[in-house]
């Protein structure tokens, strides 16, 4: 961009000369703040800067030496190309957002189908028993998941020993620890995890690992809220985001 002559650098600030042509050192543009370092230069420009830049120019041209067409050209299509960024920039944004919703048509591929998700309460198998997985947030070295029937009776603790973070899965074959059939569900899940090498005096026993339970259900509906993404319809939990989904059977 041109030079504009009507101040004598040797004699005004920089900022003074910024100030003249009405920028100032702080500018919001699209929702963000661009502030202008000590020196008085920006970090950025926005299409509104170059606007102004361009019309102070102009309007303090020398008209002895005024601005070269060429140029002129040159900031015209350099206002252009930032407008376009701008729009391009919106545009991707928006594709973005669209891409990280689940479609109803996603969503409608779930219903009939065994989702693995968060939850506690554990629907039976049809052949006994039901399976789930528990995730952990740390290292733990014993994992234990508790199952209770609809009366609220423990039926099983399964003992999963030293576990890595992450998720691991468990099965219980649908029988107390005498070995009688047991058909009682739906089951609730209790998980507990430990770290005995984090014991202290306080707690003895090791310091907890952070442990969700995740359960098998099935997937009977699909809802579309108003103005909201799909959610699933879930066997004993309710309504689940598919973005909770963690395996699809």
């Amino acid at each position: 961009m041109a030079t504009s002559s009507i101040a004598n650098t040797s004699t005004t600030s920089l900022d003074q000369q910024i100030k003249d042509r009405g920028i100032s050192r702080t500018v919001t543009s699209g929702g963000a703040t661009t502030q202008l370092n000590t020196t008085g230069t920006k970090t950025t420009l926005g299409q509104n800067d170059f606007l102004r830049l361009m019309t102070a120019q102009m309007q303090y041209q020398d008209p002895f030496n005024p601005v070269d067409n060429t140029q002129m050209v040159s900031q015209m299509a350099t206002l252009s190309q930032v407008s376009g960024i701008a729009q391009m920039n919106s545009s991707l944004s928006t594709i973005m957002t669209r891409l990280g919703a689940t479609s109803t048509s996603d969503a409608m591929s779930y219903v009939g189908k065994t989702v693995l998700t968060d939850g506690t309460t554990a629907q039976e198998r049809v052949s006994g028993g039901v399976a789930g997985a528990v995730e952990l947030a740390g290292d733990a070295t014993s994992v234990d998941v508790e199952i209770y029937d609809n009366d609220g009776t423990n039926v099983k603790t399964v003992s999963l020993g030293a576990q890595a973070s992450g998720t691991v899965d468990y099965q219980w074959d649908g029988k107390d620890a005498q070995g009688n059939k047991v058909s009682n569900g739906p089951y609730t899940i209790r998980v507990t995890a430990l770290d005995k090498n984090a014991a202290t005096a306080t707690t003895p026993a090791g310091a907890a690992v952070k442990a969700s339970s995740l359960v098998w259900a099935p997937v009977e509906t699909v809802s579309l809220p108003a103005g909201g993404d799909p959610v699933l319809n879930v066997t004993g939990l309710g309504t689940v985001k598919p973005s909770a989904i963690r395996k699809v059977a």
